[in-house]
């Protein structure tokens, strides 16, 4: 089963690469139909050109994920009947499933509001965070006592896959909206589209993210007899979420659209890495390899 995650592993990777550079080449081809004046009138991504060759690369592009993710669930299965419990031990596994759950969500919002555009900066984030998993043992090790609870490791870990995924979303819309200031890129989502969309993935997120830092304390309490210690990724775990309640206040209480809310959604995302990477550069209870 160890073998076959790992050749899964290795398809995903490449399906992956494979699906990025079909993406790219999309947005290229809405490029030059929209500067040729084709028209591009698709009614969610407001440029979708009429040229063929774009609908076949972006075809393409989403079949590649697809794959990719199906790949991806393999590797973590096979992983999860090797290990004899969920695959989030450690960063190896994490990231695996932080692609996962990155996907699960981008293939929603593709599916639900045709937004192929969003793929040419998540899959780039999908692909990095491969790559870095691929710099970690990928070794299967007994649990440390701390992670000797099949539940709460389950659930926490995917409750927190789940949160980051759709904060991912989230950080390529706020950037593509910076990006297509004034709507000048016919080629790339409405920005009313992107704003709207990154304002749904931290709906979807924030809540679950809430779930992730109670779920936190409550093991905490049972491996370590106390529900907070203020150790580094509890606290950057918090303070995550705290920047993006602070998003959703500003935008429903405040008003906030647009630019303001973006750059909220990029320095959100930045914690978001933080507290993956954080345990690196602190150490703390959460150092488990």
């Amino acid at each position: 089963m160890y073998s076959l995650s790992q050749y899964s592993f290795v398809a995903s990777f490449v399906a992956l690469g494979l699906a990025a550079l079909a993406y790219a080449s999309y947005g290229v081809s809405r490029r030059r139909a929209a500067l040729a004046g084709y028209a591009v009138d698709a009614p969610m991504e407001g440029g979708a050109p009429l040229l063929p060759n774009a609908t076949s690369l972006g075809r393409w592009g989403t079949i590649l994920t697809i794959n990719a993710f199906a790949f991806l669930t393999g590797t973590l299965a096979f992983r999860w009947a090797a290990a004899g419990h969920g695959p989030f031990s450690n960063m190896y596994e994490f990231s695996v499933a932080f692609v996962w759950g990155t996907l699960a969500v981008h293939l929603y919002f593709e599916s639900r509001y045709g937004l192929r555009a969003l793929a040419i900066l998540v899959l780039p984030v999908c692909l990095a965070m491969l790559a870095y998993a691929a710099t970690v043992s990928s070794r299967i090790d007994p649990l440390v006592p701390a992670l000797q609870n099949s539940l709460l490791l389950t659930v926490h870990v995917a409750v927190a896959i789940a949160a980051y995924g759709a904060f991912a979303l989230s950080f390529a819309a706020a950037v593509l909206f910076l990006v297509n200031r004034e709507d000048r890129f016919r080629w790339l989502p409405r920005r009313a589209i992107l704003d709207e969309v990154g304002y749904k993935g931290v709906m979807f997120a924030f809540p679950l993210m809430a779930l992730v830092v109670i779920l936190g304390a409550v093991w905490a309490k049972v491996a370590w007899g106390q529900y907070w210690s203020w150790d580094p990724k509890e606290t950057a775990s918090l303070v995550t979420w705290l920047i993006y309640g602070g998003y959703l206040h500003a935008r429903v209480v405040r008003g906030w659209r647009g630019q303001r809310s973006a750059y909220l959604l990029i320095i959100g995302f930045a914690a978001v890495l933080f507290t993956y990477f954080g345990n690196y550069f602190f150490g703390g209870l959460h150092s488990y390899g």
